[in-house]
């Protein structure tokens, strides 16, 4: 079993397609069909499911997929060790961050430390705060910044920046037309909320727990994946949302959202790393271009 078939298999896994991980990985299609069959033929196993022109995995594939991610994860860790040995003239860098961070806060950051070290390959990954704990926890993140709170033992946690979550409505909602919206009211108007594991729902939640609103009984009309999306439909007269202010901002300054009174505590944005994993010199080099070597 080599390395490159471990790819070539988590490719293919991960797309549920043969020629679309081929492309991915630059090798043609029947490289990658034979480095699959050699696996199944070595072992004796069925990693997949071949129904028509389409494949799944099968219970054999998925145990093994779980595997087969945690050793190429350590060999990126093995090789990047190697390539820190000559400095930072080389290196890997592999951060996972949440929308509202990866959109808004995170860029700045990333163009610095790309000025600062060329040679390194810095890969940027954007996923929901349960998706980037999970990729700390596996390996696949060095770091991760999320807007939500994390709860795992194997994960320390240090805020790096604070968020203010604002409650927007369209201009001709009924709540447009009123000086504030007490807790109590909340219960009015159907909801647009992000997707459970969200930060930017875990918070907005909580905060309202802290008012003493009935979270379990607001009307949820529609979940949605992504920022923009939850934005434009309330543009649409979907119903109120809550946003990071860097989100809705430009929405409100053209008159398409309409901001609600409605007393919100900040929220941290918080980075991840895994507490029994050293720090990479990457990594490190990453945490002092943002100014806050203490967490390193």
């Amino acid at each position: 079993m080599t390395l490159e078939q471990l790819r070539i298999f988590v490719a293919v896994a991960e797309r549920q397609h043969v020629t679309q991980a081929a492309r991915a990985l630059n090798l043609a299609q029947s490289a990658a069909s034979a480095a699959v069959a050699a696996l199944e033929d070595r072992y004796q196993a069925a990693l997949f499911h071949r129904v028509g022109r389409g494949i799944t995995l099968t219970e054999a594939g998925r145990l093994f997929l779980a595997e087969a991610k945690a050793v190429l994860a350590q060999a990126d860790r093995a090789e990047r060790a190697l390539a820190e040995l000559s400095g930072l003239q080389r290196g890997h860098l592999r951060v996972q961050a949440s929308q509202t961070i990866a959109s808004y806060w995170l860029p700045r950051h990333l163009v610095a430390f790309r000025e600062r070290h060329p040679g390194v390959d810095l890969d940027l990954a954007i996923g929901n705060t349960a998706q980037v704990a999970a990729a700390v926890l596996d390996g696949t993140a060095d770091l991760g910044f999320v807007e939500g709170a994390v709860d795992s033992p194997d994960l320390s946690a240090h805020q790096v920046a604070q968020d203010q979550l604002v409650v927007v409505v369209a201009p001709h909602h009924p709540w447009a037309f009123r000086e504030a919206v007490p807790a109590a009211a909340l219960h009015e108007t159907p909801w647009i909320m992000r997707e459970p594991g969200s930060g930017t729902r875990s918070a907005f939640l909580a905060a309202l727990a802290d008012l003493g609103v009935d979270t379990g009984a607001l009307r949820i009309a529609l979940e949605l994946p992504s920022n923009e999306a939850v934005r434009a439909a309330v543009e649409a007269g979907g119903g109120a949302a809550a946003l990071s202010a860097s989100v809705a901002s430009g929405s409100i300054e053209v008159g398409l959202l309409h901001p609600v009174r409605l007393a919100l505590a900040p929220r941290a944005f918080t980075l991840v790393r895994h507490a029994g994993r050293g720090l990479s010199r990457a990594a490190s080099a990453f945490l002092d271009e943002m100014g806050r070597p203490d967490l390193a």
